[in-house]
């Protein structure tokens, strides 16, 4: 299922600014090191300290690992049960009914990360192009201080299906020549020459790499659809085809999701647990240059 229209710049933003029909929500993540030898790649931090400091005016802040995300899994940014989204969305005032306007500071991904989700509950929210960044250099109006968030709602999904696989389904498509497995992270990670936080180098068997870092601009836009649509197609990512994508926790990989999608591509899945979870199990094939 397509969603060309997925994207809202800046200007279409402030034109419904203080629309009582408006959810828009700063989904701001921070990944912190954690000292070597860790058992986990990084610390998840909210972005809720730098809502404070700025943020967009009428916003909520949604706390992706605290609220959205299954907390008894090893892994961070696990998808959780319906029910706690339904719960979680609607203690946030999100409904059908609502023009939902997801953004992120520093990189679009953690945005893209709560559209992919919401997408799989059957709500088709907005992405801001660029995110605050955009919006913060471009002088338009920001608010300062904590959530005043929106009423509450019920919140019922309508969940859509085939929006994740796990390890089992990915393995299983290695080979198979009507997939195509795309790696989100950058090339030196996709390669294995570089020692990875999520344990060991490399990647899925036979997998190919367009990195999320490649689809974005200095400004933290997107780039164009004619620059994705080639750099996918230069990996062999056609619409005849399954696409699975992953990268380290989830999260960037749904950056080539969204591209995918406002291209038209509509066999698309996300490898949930990805490189956090394939590259420390010694009992799943890894591959490198």
């Amino acid at each position: 299922m397509s969603q060309p229209a997925a994207l809202i710049t800046t200007e279409q933003l402030t034109a419904i600014l203080g629309d009582p029909n408006l959810r828009l929500y700063d989904c701001t993540t921070y990944n912190e090191p954690v000292p070597p030898g860790s058992d986990v790649p990084y610390r998840a931090v909210p972005g809720d300290k730098t809502f404070a400091a700025g943020h967009i005016p009428g916003a909520d802040f949604l706390d992706l690992q605290g609220e959205f995300s299954d907390t008894s899994s090893q892994h961070f940014f696990m998808m959780p049960d319906v029910a706690q989204l339904e719960a979680a969305f609607g203690r946030h005032g999100l409904d059908a009914g609502k023009t939902v306007v997801l953004y992120s500071i520093g990189t679009m991904m953690w945005a893209t990360r709560f559209w992919w989700m919401l997408r799989s509950l059957g709500i088709d929210a907005l992405v801001l192009d660029g995110g605050f960044d955009k919006w913060k250099e471009e002088g338009r109006p920001v608010a300062t201080g904590a959530p005043k968030g929106y009423p509450a709602t019920t919140f019922k999904a309508t969940p859509r299906t085939g929006f994740f696989v796990d390890k089992t389904n990915v393995k299983a498509r290695i080979g198979d020549p009507a997939t195509v497995i795309v790696n989100a992270l950058g090339p030196q990670f996709h390669r294995g020459l570089e020692p990875s936080r999520y344990g060991r180098p490399g990647r899925v068997p036979g997998s190919v790499n367009v990195s999320a870092a490649t689809l974005t601009n200095a400004d933290k836009t997107l780039t164009t659809l004619a620059d994705a649509e080639a750099k996918f197609a230069a990996q062999g990512v056609t619409r005849d085809r399954t696409v699975i994508c992953y990268c380290g926790g989830g999260i960037s990989a749904t950056i080539d999701l969204f591209l995918l999608t406002q291209l038209g591509y509509d066999k698309l899945t996300l490898y949930d647990a990805s490189m956090g979870e394939w590259a420390r199990d010694p009992a799943l094939p890894i591959e490198t240059d």
